[in-house]
């Protein structure tokens, strides 16, 4: 784990984040409070990176709305949610809706410093392929509509000899369309223009 990577707190619960607050940096980490989703909704922008311990119950916006309105937003931020009224049905919601833990309070402090830890692990894995997808519709973006199709063929495998067929062009026009298509994308390989075209809706064509 890198040292001060940033705990976000929200919790409207004085005592609670204060106690949390101390733990916390004693463990090398940099902690942001917020007393209400309102709060943090204000400041989100200024956000960048670390990880969201959420409290899910609070007056106003609860835990689970201001998850929602997050994801809205386009904001990606791992979310461990801390509650003393927790339930099935309520943790798996936060489950299937992202969250990356739901622990019930009272929790040990090792419980919260290894959920943090295992967070901040899976979401630097999710940031780069996040990364790795924008950078590839970025691309597929700069081609030309004739392009994409031939990208759509390229990707199910097919030769440029068919693909010249299936679309009544001379066989030297696909090998420079195909060119093109590599050099756009970056690709050095098939496989690695398949991947990139799996990542990038904007690159499937009816055709593929």
């Amino acid at each position: 784990m890198k040292r001060n990577e940033t705990v976000h707190l929200v919790d409207d619960d004085d005592a609670v984040r204060h106690a949390l607050r101390v733990f916390l940096e004693s463990a090398g980490f940099k902690v942001c409070e917020y007393s209400s989703a309102a709060d943090f909704l204000d400041d989100f922008a200024s956000v960048d990176g670390g990880v969201l311990l959420l409290d899910q119950r609070m007056p106003g916006m609860s835990g689970m709305e201001l998850q929602a309105q997050l994801r809205k937003l386009g904001v990606f931020i791992p979310v461990i949610f801390i509650t003393g009224h927790g339930d099935v049905q309520m943790s798996v919601a936060a489950m299937k809706a992202g969250a990356m833990d739901f622990l019930e309070k009272p929790f040990n402090n090792t419980e919260l410093l290894q959920s943090i830890q295992e967070a901040l692990r899976k979401a630097e894995g999710q940031r780069r392929e996040w990364a790795q997808r924008c950078d590839a519709e970025r691309r597929c973006s700069s081609l030309t509509s004739r392009e994409l199709e031939v990208m759509g063929y390229i990707v199910q495998g097919m030769s440029s000899r068919a693909i010249a067929e299936q679309l009544g062009l001379s066989n030297r026009t696909i090998e420079v369309h195909r060119a093109r298509v590599m050099t756009k994308m970056a690709a050095g390989s098939l496989p690695e223009l398949v991947r990139m075209a799996a990542m990038c809706k904007s690159c499937l064509t009816p055709g593929s």
